[in-house]
């Protein structure tokens, strides 16, 4: 979502009528790991446009800074950057402390953050495996842990679950991050299940290839692969991911749990 779009959309009191409400996320609050740039911006500042308050998280101090001060700029929620690693269990903590203490409680949780290391098969070492599943898996399953107490608290709890296309397809030299993601496609499944008779709704988000700086950093040609590999022939920009995400956060999609979105341009089923 751009600024004007952002801006455009905090502005609009989403209570006017029944259909905006069902978007309307004032006075809940948000926590995306991987909140800085890419997906996970582009989903906060579409959550702080509709009256989230916001903390977003990933390893760099001034990159959470930036982030929190251009959310803060668009109207709407508030925002709060809370550098954290993955990978850190006491981190993972603390960015949900940090953000209860600061907003009162927590009512949403975006799994985004990725790591997204690549070795071939054969050639997997134990350094790597630790490094790519501590950020992809670990992380994700510790965070919702943590912020679990304050989920149970709201009358709006939903946690959702950024995956992959991947997680549904072979994967050549991206193995682990795609085992990963489909870990979470399994855990979405048994969090969903567990979670229902406390009111927290689970789904997971499965993007296909969106022009983010994980893809644009791979070879033209594996873009160019990527772009064919789709039915519609092309990557995504992030903003797409925007409208399945919200659906899946907010109160329109209140009748939805345990399922996944596949925002893929039609990869999966090529």
């Amino acid at each position: 979502m751009g600024d004007g779009a952002a801006q455009r959309l905090g502005t609009r009191n989403l209570t006017n009528d029944p259909l905006h409400r069902l978007f309307d996320l004032k006075d809940r609050t948000a926590i995306i790991t991987g909140g800085t740039r890419g997906i996970g911006l582009a989903i906060a500042e579409a959550l702080v446009g509709c009256g989230a308050n916001v903390a977003v998280a990933s390893r760099k101090t001034e990159a959470c800074a930036a982030a929190a001060e251009k959310l803060q700029s668009l109207g709407g929620g508030k925002a709060l950057g809370v550098p954290t690693h993955l990978g850190d269990i006491d981190a993972i903590n603390r960015l949900v402390a940090e953000t209860a203490q600061e907003f009162g409680g927590i009512d949403i949780v975006v799994n985004n953050a990725a790591n997204a290391l690549s070795l071939p098969l054969g050639e997997i070492t134990p350094e790597a495996w630790s490094k790519s599943f501590s950020v992809n898996l670990q992380g994700p399953v510790f965070l919702v842990q943590a912020a679990l107490p304050y989920l149970r608290e709201s009358r709006h709890a939903a946690i959702l679950n950024v995956v992959s296309a991947g997680a549904f397809i072979f994967s050549p030299m991206v193995s682990m991050y795609s085992a990963a993601k489909a870990a979470m496609v399994s855990f979405t499944r048994s969090m969903a299940a567990e979670f229902a008779s406390q009111g927290i709704r689970v789904n997971a988000l499965a993007p296909g290839s969106v022009d983010t700086d994980m893809v644009r950093g791979n070879p033209p040609e594996f873009i160019e692969a990527m772009k064919a590999s789709a039915f519609m022939g092309r990557i995504a920009d992030p903003s797409e991911m925007i409208g399945p995400a919200l659906l899946l956060v907010s109160d329109a999609g209140s009748f939805i749990t345990g399922q996944t979105i596949i925002a893929d341009g039609g990869m999966v089923a090529r």
